[in-house]
């Protein structure tokens, strides 16, 4: 992977710092976006350094077409190119039944994990596709299993911008094959990550751990290494897929 670029959007916790981490490991180049997390997005760039990898983060709001721009901007600037893509950046909003659930939320949700993965990979498109001179690529989206269960008296709203992703996934594999791209998601499950706390349901995991088939949560670790292996050239014949790291959930 020696020089090979990767991005990871919403990579300085959870999940994506899990896949920031491990790619360096593996000798990519990783630049990942956060929004606000500036004290966490430091500390993973000097983990990584210490550990003899490269991940530099830049301040960039998702949902936002002109930080995305810039995002991009950057990365042409300190990268020179792009191999591979995560759009990891979502929130779950907070918790709402439907007919609480205010246009606010929405905006900030639907703004988010849906626009901002739109925005995301027409970016990468520019800069991987082989009519446009790229060496094709691969783009990781995070889907949910709440997109099968539908997060009802919760998370509807979370649940269907992840809804939209798989449709997105789909659609954008038989799209962007011919041009060198593939496309896939992971769906994770009940994840041992900050944003059940950032939600307000820190009980949430210990709660509904025991209803997973598997009798456990997952671990950011583990929806990594699916990650990484869709990217790599083992995956190399895989695109349009969605696969649940969910325990059996």
């Amino acid at each position: 992977m020696q020089n090979k670029v990767l991005l990871v959007t919403g990579g300085s916790q959870g999940i994506g710092a899990a896949v920031v981490k491990s790619a360096a490991l593996q000798g990519w180049r990783v630049a990942f976006s956060y929004r606000s997390s500036t004290e966490a997005a430091d500390a993973l760039t000097a983990e990584v350094a210490r550990s003899g990898g490269q991940a530099l983060g830049f301040s960039a709001d998702a949902a936002s077409e002109l930080a995305t721009s810039a995002l991009f901007a950057w990365l042409d600037q300190t990268f020179g190119r792009l191999d591979a893509v995560v759009t990891n950046a979502g929130i779950t909003g907070p918790t709402a039944s439907l007919e609480t659930i205010s246009s606010r939320i929405l905006d900030d949700v639907l703004g988010i994990n849906v626009r901002g993965v739109f925005l995301t990979v027409r970016e990468s498109i520019k800069r991987m596709a082989t009519d446009h001179g790229g060496q094709g690529g691969s783009i990781t989206n995070l889907s949910s299993v709440a997109a099968t269960l539908g997060g009802p008296n919760d998370w509807v709203h979370y649940a269907a911008s992840k809804g939209a992703i798989d449709s997105f996934t789909i659609g954008a594999a038989k799209e962007l094959a011919p041009r060198g791209i593939r496309v896939n998601a992971v769906r994770p499950g009940l994840i041992d990550t900050e944003i059940h706390a950032k939600a307000g349901l820190g009980d949430r995991l210990a709660k509904l751990g025991p209803s997973v088939p598997m009798g456990r949560i997952g671990t950011a670790q583990e929806v990594a290494d699916a990650i990484l292996w869709l990217m790599s050239d083992q995956a190399s014949y895989v695109t349009g897929a969605i696969v649940p790291v969910s325990g059996g959930r």
